[in-house]
């Protein structure tokens, strides 16, 4: 079982404190922030936000931060260069729930363990929608058909099994008693194309985050049947149940943050997690998030370490459910 860092780090901010007086840490180079997507998704668009952000407040000590999409083996090639710097803190990663699902699964060949957590910024809604004229009309009517037969639907994912869209979906389905393991799962390289296939009568279901379902239901070729969100949405989510809300006492949210390379120091993880606090309060920064159809939020280091270290814990048990062979 993996030591947590935590009372180390806990520990080391105490001696940091005292240092930080006199010297504090900042960056005196270039800052990469190693995407492990391709430009166009909700990952990438955060990480352009938070990027134009700390330039725009100034938050970088006059050093540029240059986004470096480093797309490959489902974000493991992110990680393994974030790995490759360790000890650096001019180098920035993604923290999402999706790496920790794919690393449990065995589909990312790395371990967020391994890394510094420094904060979580975006809270993510995962929807489960079906084509306007589908007969199925809510959360019940899609459980009672899965109940009668796990195989009837063909069910979209991406970008691949066990990653926090199949997981969104299979959480609460679980929980209403439906045998998850022996559900149809049509995994696809991306949450667009899933959306394409689903309007295209290729699959009957898709389980995807807001900013990617929403603007085909405004368009009316959508309808949504539940939210994995805890609690009811507001803005464009405003009216879209949760699955709470309609009997089944389950949910799934998903984080978007920045993580660090493993071995920095104290100091260095509270010059990023001012410097991110600070762009959760932008104004600009969190009406972004918003339109993306997500709640822009923040928690710091210790927040985001508890949480990686009990996601791991959550999605390890999941994914032995769904009978996923890599889960560990």
């Amino acid at each position: 079982m993996k030591a947590s860092p935590l009372l180390v780090l806990a520990s080391a901010f105490i001696t940091a404190s005292v240092a930080m007086a006199q010297s504090p840490w900042r960056p005196t180079e270039r800052i990469n922030y190693i995407v492990g997507v391709a430009p166009g998704g909700t990952v990438d668009l955060y990480a352009r936000g938070i990027k134009a952000a700390l330039e725009q407040l100034q938050l970088t000590n006059h050093q540029p931060v240059v986004i470096e999409n480093k797309v490959g083996a489902g974000g493991a090639l992110a990680l393994q260069q974030l790995k490759t710097n360790a000890g650096n803190a001019h180098d920035l990663g993604t923290f999402h729930t999706g790496a920790i699902a794919g690393a449990v699964t065995g589909l990312i060949r790395a371990d967020p363990r391994d890394f510094t957590p420094v904060a979580m910024m975006v809270e993510e809604t995962s929807l489960v929608a079906v084509r306007a004229d589908s007969a199925l009309k809510n959360a019940s009517e899609l459980v009672a058909a899965l109940k009668a037969d796990p195989t009837a639907l063909r069910i979209a994912v991406a970008p691949a099994l066990g990653q926090n869209t199949h997981m969104a979906i299979s959480q609460p389905l679980k929980a209403a008693g439906v045998a998850i393991d022996k559900l149809t799962i049509a995994p696809f390289r991306s949450s667009g194309e899933s959306i394409t296939a689903l309007l295209g009568g290729h699959v009957d279901v898709v389980s995807a985050t807001a900013p990617v379902i929403m603007p085909q239901v405004k368009a009316g070729k959508l309808r949504v049947l539940a939210s994995a969100a805890a609690q009811p949405g507001t803005g464009a989510l405003a009216g879209i149940k949760t699955w709470r809300e309609q009997g089944v006492a389950a949910d799934y949210v998903s984080y978007n943050g920045v993580m660090l390379a493993p071995g920095v120091n104290a100091e260095q993880i509270r010059f990023w997690e001012d410097a991110l606090r600070r762009v959760s309060q932008d104004k600009t920064w969190q009406a972004m998030v918003e339109q993306s159809g997500n709640r822009p939020i923040f928690r710091g280091y210790v927040e985001s370490h508890r949480y990686l270290m009990s996601e791991w814990q959550a999605a390890t048990e999941l994914a032995t459910s769904l009978g996923l062979k890599g889960a560990r």
